[in-house]
C-alpha cells in the first residue's frame, strides 16, 4: 500500500475513534459551541487554527471530495456518505447531531474495510509477482 494511502487509512480510523469516544459531545469544562464534523476534529489541518493557514487541499480527506465541489470553503463536508448521496452539510442543514455522527461513523467504517480489502488484495498480488 503506498504511503499517502496509509495515511489516509490511518486518518480515517484517528476520525473513527474520535466519534466514537464522543469527540464532538460537549465538554462541561468548556462553554457550548456549535461543531462541525471533520473540521472541529484534531486531525483537521486548520484545527484550532482561527486563521486556517492551511488550503483544504493539503487534507487527506480530499481524496473523497467530489472534483466539482473541492473548491468549496469546506470541501470535507461534501463528502457522499450514503448511497443517497448524504453528505455532512446536508446532515447539518436537518440539524440532528448525532444522526450525523452516526452516519459519517457508518461512512467510516465501510470506507476503513473497503481500504483494507483493496490493501490485501495489493499485498496478494505484489506476492504473487
Amino acid at each position: 500500500m503506498p504511503a499517502d494511502d496509509r495515511k489516509v487509512l490511518e486518518v480515517l480510523k484517528f476520525e473513527l475513534d474520535f466519534l466514537e469516544k464522543g469527540g464532538y459531545g460537549r465538554s462541561v469544562r468548556t462553554p457550548w459551541k456549535p461543531t462541525s464534523v471533520f473540521q472541529d476534529s484534531p486531525s483537521c489541518l486548520n484545527f484550532s487554527d482561527p486563521k486556517q493557514t492551511h488550503p483544504c487541499n493539503e487534507c487527506l480527506l480530499e481524496a473523497f471530495v467530489p472534483l466539482e465541489r473541492r473548491g468549496e470553503s469546506v470541501p470535507c463536508h461534501h463528502i457522499p456518505l450514503t448511497s443517497a448521496g448524504d453528505t455532512v452539510e446536508s446532515a447539518e442543514r436537518r440539524g440532528n447531531q448525532g444522526e450525523l455522527e452516526e452516519v459519517v461513523k457508518a461512512w467510516l467504517h465501510e470506507t476503513i474495510k473497503r481500504l483494507e480489502e483493496q490493501q490485501k488484495t495489493q499485498v496478494a498480488g505484489d506476492a504473487v509477482r
